[in-house]
């Protein structure tokens, strides 16, 4: 497994040890896999995409490897690097005997001249892959839907800031989302194949939409009021991407080369995979997305939930999962018996989900407020009531400290 400490990779390693498999995750700093709740049940090595030798001796005894990295968002020329890694990748499989790589790459058509970098990097990197000896099973999928995908965390982050849009046309183009919990299922699906030669498998979910479609969707989902989307022939991807990365926590280096594949139609066309037993709708995989159980959040009805991969995770970066504002005070901690740390859900009648959390820590004991925002409006009626809640923590922290 490469990319185990990434999106999707980290998604997948619970996926395939439910499945029976022995899995051996590949990693610069194998440190970074250390809270990992599946870390004691696997196997890590120390090994970088660039170093074929240290690559040969992490694949030795393999019998399959998912390719699941990509420098998008890093390097400026990320597609020279992508496609060094995928050779090196290519070749020490190839010396090690490994009996097919899994890649997930990025759906559009070959013959589209018009194709993204981004995409048309994708695509090449499954073309270097193939071009060896060992089998290779290349997934595509357009956006993927679940809390921590780039893709789903731009759409969530448009339509709850802004209430009206100025969109480019291309907005209006048809995309085939796929729940990340389908992703998966095809992934672990593809691992177990033993078919020989390169295999090229397009999966998306059962509904085909425009992204307009997709924020609009968003919108009702998350119970915002319905977006205003006015389209303008004037926002190039460039123009686009620079504006996404003023209203979105998204690095502007990982915003640009998805805003730029918006142009590209991307739906299955000619090489669907295997259907699953039960495609997710994207209105589920939306509903799934927006639970916040993976931090120990209560979810918005007060209940619990099974965690789900379309759930946060700790290791997902700062900038998915939604916003979650926070405000804290402090007293000193009593003498004799403390408050056990904990969360509860509050009553709230700003337009959000308000959590307070007690802990005790170093002589004092804090008090937490967690405000997950709706929208804009709760944005706003946070920042507004930040100074009153703040003098009502600090009396909350001396009233639980008394």
């Amino acid at each position: 497994m490469t990319g185990a400490t990434g999106y999707i990779g980290g998604r997948l390693v619970p996926a395939l040890l439910d499945a029976g498999h022995a899995v051996r995750c590949l990693a610069r700093t194998p440190a970074k896999l250390d809270d990992a709740p599946w870390r004691d049940a696997v196997e890590v090595v120390e090994g970088d995409l660039g170093d074929g030798e240290s690559l040969r001796a992490a694949l030795a005894g393999v019998d399959a490897a998912a390719y699941l990295v990509h420098s998008m968002g890093g390097a400026d020329d990320f597609a020279e690097e992508d496609r060094r890694n995928a050779a090196t990748f290519r070749d020490a499989t190839a010396a090690a005997d490994v009996g097919r790589i899994v890649y997930l790459g990025g759906l559009g058509r070959d013959d589209d001249p018009d194709l993204s970098p981004h995409l048309s990097s994708r695509h090449e990197v499954g073309r270097v892959l193939a071009d060896g000896p060992v089998p290779v099973t290349e997934l595509r999928a357009a956006v993927i839907i679940g809390s921590g995908s780039a893709s789903f965390e731009m759409l969530r982050s448009l339509v709850e800031v802004l209430p009206a849009m100025v969109t480019p046309r291309w907005v209006e183009n048809r995309c085939q989302p796929i729940a990340i919990g389908d992703v998966l299922a095809h992934l672990v699906a593809a691992l177990a194949d033993d078919r020989p030669g390169r295999r090229v498998l397009e999966v998306g979910g059962p509904d085909v939409l425009t992204y307009a479609d997709m924020m609009r969707a968003y919108a009702r989902a998350a119970g915002l009021r319905p977006r205003l989307l006015v389209s303008v022939p004037v926002l190039t991807p460039h123009l686009s991407s620079l504006w996404i990365g003023l209203v979105t926590p998204l690095p502007v280096g990982l915003a640009r080369p998805l805003v730029e594949s918006l142009v590209n139609e991307v739906v299955v066309t000619d090489r669907p995979a295997p259907a699953l037993d039960r495609p997710t709708p994207f209105t589920e995989a939306l509903d799934l997305a927006l639970r916040r159980v993976g931090d120990g959040l209560a979810v918005a009805d007060g209940t619990r939930a099974e965690r789900t991969p379309a759930d946060p995770l700790p290791s997902d970066p700062d900038w998915s999962g939604g916003r979650l504002l926070a405000l804290a005070g402090s007293a000193p901690a009593p003498d004799g018996d403390a408050p056990a740390p904990g969360r509860r859900a509050l009553a709230t009648s700003l337009p959000g989900e308000l959590w307070e959390e007690v802990d005790v820590a170093d002589g004092r004991l804090g008090v937490r407020h967690l405000f997950h925002p709706r929208g804009l409006a709760g944005r706003l009626a946070w920042y507004g009531t930040v100074p009153l809640r703040a003098a009502v923590l600090r009396r909350r922290a001396r009233s639980l400290a008394a």
